[in-house]
């Protein structure tokens, strides 16, 4: 499945409007405001990486009520921001699906998603849903008909320099990208996560797992 890309990285957060301002803070560009995403609880704000890409950073979103299920990326249990999971880009999700399926790795029912963009415009999408346990298998994303929010929002980038992460059994992950057409060097370490260095205004900013990064 050669047309899987890079779509985008997930910063999670329990405190958007903090961690966004710490970005900036460290990469001398700030992000700008994406949307809500109705009835999942979260808004995000966004960083083009270059090369069609972007960073969302993701939190609670305070204008909506709490929602029924728990936030996906595991925001409600952070106590800071972390590099929680990417996004891989298709055309045609059905399709990468079952073939994924057919080569023994099953990345779930698609899901039909959509926020308001800051223009009033809504932007829709359809997605796998995010797995736990370190997110570095990828979701797929299908932006359909929608254009994609590193060119519509014309955002200000931060380049992606590295991206990268570790398992305890980076077999079994290599194989699991492998089966979705997604690359990520994955090497040997003691707990499953994620790290990535953006190209600040001031020097490489390292974006990583855990409360207190990036």
């Amino acid at each position: 499945m050669a047309d899987a890309v890079l779509d985008h990285l997930v910063l999670a957060t329990p405190d958007l409007e903090g961690t966004a301002a710490q970005v900036a803070a460290l990469t001398g560009v700030r992000p700008v405001p994406g949307g809500g995403h109705p009835g999942r609880g979260t808004r995000n704000a966004l960083l083009g990486l270059g090369d069609g890409a972007y960073l969302e950073i993701i939190g609670p979103d305070p204008a909506q009520p709490a929602p029924e299920a728990p936030r996906w990326f595991g925001i409600d249990a952070l106590h800071g921001p972390r590099l929680a999971h990417w996004a891989v880009r298709v055309h045609g999700i059905t399709r990468h699906v079952a073939q994924a399926r057919a080569l023994g790795y099953d990345p779930g029912e698609p899901v039909a998603m959509s926020r308001r963009a800051p223009d009033g415009s809504t932007l829709s999408w359809t997605l796998t849903p995010p797995r736990t346990g370190g997110g570095l298998v990828p979701f797929l994303l299908d932006w359909g008909d929608t254009p994609h929010p590193a060119a519509a929002q014309e955002l200000p980038v931060v380049p992606l320099r590295a991206f990268s992460g570790t398992h305890p059994d980076p077999s079994t992950i290599r194989a699991e990208l492998a089966a979705l057409g997604a690359t990520l060097a994955v090497e040997a370490g003691d707990e499953p996560g994620l790290s990535a260095v953006l190209e600040g205004r001031n020097g490489p900013v390292s974006v990583g797992l855990g409360a207190g990064a990036p």
